[in-house]
């Protein structure tokens, strides 16, 4: 059997710290962040099958002594004028994201999973919301909906909350709406609609008679939604997380200040044994930490 070379992001981490006995130090000699250096060790940890540092003080064990001189003599011969191949091993990632939670959580937050892992490279493609249905394999997927979910591994990512918006031009036609939480303004306004965010959930926290629930358009993108809402073609549910790009901007104004807890989730899955890969792991971790602030 072919050893498991450990990767050498991993190797230069670990001769840093072995230096500098300083993660922070480290991450800003590396240009990483402190928790890609701890998850770098770890994955050699894993490999190797023993430790390398007390953890209280980074001292190296008697096992990190002997590898850290070896990994010196072998970055040291690497220490090359003129590159001889690849810079370095590539590895691939791919990824099913939903089409809102990628345009609005995850893209504005890749440069910073790219500039931590600059030896994966990812392949990203949409999967269908609630249907959980993409085009191609993938090693790992965001899912939305109520989870868990019976075939897959998961973490929970982001929950949400809810609330009735509209444009700024719809509501100069119609009039005021403020609070849309009694019939006569229900059945003023066209509502429109998206299985991903049912009306239902805004009907029953306002006590309002469900049969009056006549919904004008339907979308099956959440997007698509504010962007029709945005548009002038009348009143939706919007997330105050995933729907704030059009809050902040103004294209959107909310009718009210109570908001209901949104049914579906977002959700990063995997088949059983996948976050083994060294890859994966470090792209659970990284979504999950960048998402710490949000996340429940």
């Amino acid at each position: 059997m072919i050893p498991r070379v450990p990767n050498i992001q991993g190797l230069l981490a670990f001769e840093a710290l072995a230096r500098h006995r300083n993660v922070t130090q480290v991450a800003e000699e590396l240009h990483i962040t402190p928790s890609a250096i701890s998850h770098r060790i770890r994955q050699i940890e894993t490999q190797l099958k023993f430790k390398l540092f007390v953890r209280k003080d980074f001292s190296l064990t008697p096992e990190g002594e002997a590898y850290l001189k070896r990994v010196r003599e072998a970055l040291a011969i690497l220490q090359v004028a003129e590159p001889l191949g690849p810079q370095s091993a590539r590895t691939l990632l791919r990824i099913a994201v939903t089409p809102t939670f990628s345009r609005q959580v995850l893209m504005p937050r890749l440069p910073l999973f790219r500039y931590a892992y600059p030896e994966i490279d990812l392949v990203l493609q949409v999967s269908i919301p609630l249907f959980n249905v993409v085009s191609q394999e993938t090693d790992l997927e965001v899912r939305f909906g109520v989870g868990p979910f019976a075939d897959r591994e998961s973490v929970h990512l982001l929950s949400d909350h809810a609330t009735p918006v509209c444009s700024p031009n719809y509501l100069n036609e119609v009039g005021s709406l403020g609070g849309f939480d009694n019939e006569e303004q229900v059945a003023r306004a066209l509502m429109i609609h998206s299985e991903l965010e049912p009306w239902e959930t805004w009907f029953d926290s306002c006590h309002l008679d469900k049969k009056r629930l006549q919904t004008m358009a339907k979308f099956n993108d959440l997007g698509m939604l504010y962007d029709a809402s945005a548009a002038g073609l009348g009143v939706c549910l919007a997330r105050t997380t995933l729907g704030s790009a059009w809050l902040d901007t103004g294209r959107l104004v909310r009718l009210s200040e109570r908001t209901v807890a949104a049914p579906n989730h977002h959700y990063l899955c995997w088949k059983p044994g996948v976050s083994e890969r060294w890859e994966c792991a470090a792209f659970i971790e990284w979504l999950v930490d960048t998402l710490g602030q949000t996340a429940e």
